[in-house]
């Protein structure tokens, strides 16, 4: 099939909106978080940008995508290291309409953004040098033998697991691995109502919105072509997401007796991560339903999860993501209708029983390897090198301490943070500064 140039020109502008999606993280995450924070988010994210996309171009998309030598679906060969192979003028038989290095650089977007969800669990405790450990550890364990099983025709593929934009592959895998960062590195000091006061609500606003703008080039793209279906896919996101923030305004609003901006735009994430790997198999009457659904269990299980459990997974991901996505994988066997997309799952017109167990298999997988790989990653991790800072710099902030920066231009706190730091490990004998430039001396 020769190369589309109407789905080539679409698929360009829908990885582009993915793209535009990291830095929408780091706003959002930063402005729920604590000032002394926030700049320490930003380098995870921008850094993590820049190392996932090097580990996608030299081997992930092989490992990925690639063929597989093992005849078991378990993860591709090396054929494509360095992109080796992989045509800029012919189409790759997973996109058969747009040039293979594109199929790639769409696909980069995903590799990249998915363990950088991660950071709003490990917000404002865990070590940088770690932290660039684990995304890197967690991407060749974890993500690309997921992406191989289910997108790669490996063996979750195989038996009818399917996954349109990513909710089995990476929100249930990212909700799981979220709860068992959270487990080792367990709470932040001072756990508590008092430490979880967003810093800017309108920084998180429009992170939020940008969020939201994005993540119709990650659902839509998903399609992998212009037409009918990626037009569909638009309006059930921005309905299950629309849906989603309604019910987590007014459940908080029960609960607070206010109603809640943080709430809106958290149930708008919840909204579109639920909706995600359902949002080419079904119609918007039924996004509205799985809406619902969605914001109710998302916001139930972060009660669960904060209040009755005392895990401190700092944004909630492992609830806005991870619970969220479940929701919208198993409801695929419920309303995926062959009218919306004749090539979804061979059922009937609104769902199908027998596609719900096989949905089923594909969220307890991911969720097992996600849960169960996090944890031994962050074990063997925290034995080896730590994981977490000390609670000296957890105190002073990681951004003085981890990158000496701040977020927001004050000279005077700023060097007052600063004496206050290099007095402490002065004290400790780690290392002396001269006091006039703060610059490192022997």
């Amino acid at each position: 099939m020769p190369i589309d140039t109407g789905d080539t020109a679409w698929m360009l502008v829908a990885g582009s909106l993915v793209l535009l999606m990291i830095p929408a993280l780091g706003l959002f995450e930063s402005g729920l978080l604590r000032k002394k924070n926030a700049v320490s988010v930003f380098m995870q994210i921008f850094f993590g940008l820049a190392l996932l996309s090097v580990m996608w171009f030299v081997f992930g998309f092989s490992l990925a995508f690639g063929p597989d030598d093992t005849g078991l679906g378990l993860i591709g060969n090396m054929d494509w290291v360095f992109l080796k192979g992989v045509p800029w003028n012919e189409a790759l038989d997973y996109a058969p309409t747009i040039p293979g290095v594109l199929f790639v650089k769409f696909q980069l977007m995903f590799a990249a953004i998915t363990p950088l969800l991660l950071t709003g669990t490990i917000a404002e405790r865990m070590k940088f040098s770690s932290f660039i450990i684990f995304i890197a550890s967690w991407s060749i364990l974890i993500y690309y033998p997921l992406v191989h099983w289910v997108w790669g025709g490996g063996w979750l593929a195989a038996i009818g697991v399917v996954d349109f934009a990513g909710g089995i592959v990476i929100h249930t895998s990212v909700g799981m691995g979220a709860l068992a960062a959270a487990i080792v590195l367990g709470r932040r000091r001072f756990f508590g109502p008092a430490i979880e006061i967003p810093h800017s609500i309108p920084l998180a606003v429009v992170g939020s919105s940008l969020l939201w703008l994005g993540w119709f080039g990650f659902n839509a793209g998903s399609a992998l072509a212009s037409g009918s279906l990626a037009g569909n896919t638009v309006i059930v996101t921005h309905m299950a997401s629309s849906v989603s923030a309604l019910i987590w305004v007014g459940l908080s609003w029960m609960r607070t007796g206010k109603p809640s901006v943080v709430a809106a735009i958290n149930g708008a994430i919840a909204g579109l991560a639920g909706i995600t790997p359902a949002s080419g198999y079904v119609s918007v009457e039924h996004s509205f339903i799985i809406g619902i659904a969605i914001g109710l269990a998302s916001y139930s299980t972060i009660i669960i999860f904060k209040e009755k459990l005392k895990i401190d997974d700092a944004l909630d991901v492992s609830s806005i993501h991870g619970t969220a996505g479940i929701i919208g994988a198993l409801s695929i066997g419920i309303f995926a209708s062959s009218a919306v997309n004749p090539g979804g799952p061979n059922g009937l017109l609104f769902g199908n029983p027998d596609q719900l167990g096989i949905q089923a298999i594909g969220v307890g997988v991911a969720a097992a390897l996600g849960f169960g790989g996090t944890y031994i990653i962050m074990k063997i991790l925290d034995f080896l090198v730590g994981v977490r800072v000390s609670p000296e710099v957890e105190d002073a902030g990681l951004d003085i301490s981890e990158h000496a920066e701040r977020a927001y231009a004050d000279e005077e706190e700023f060097k007052l943070e600063m004496d206050e730091y290099v007095e402490d490990l002065e004290k400790k004998g780690k290392f002396f500064f001269n006091k006039k430039d703060k610059s490192k001396t022997s």
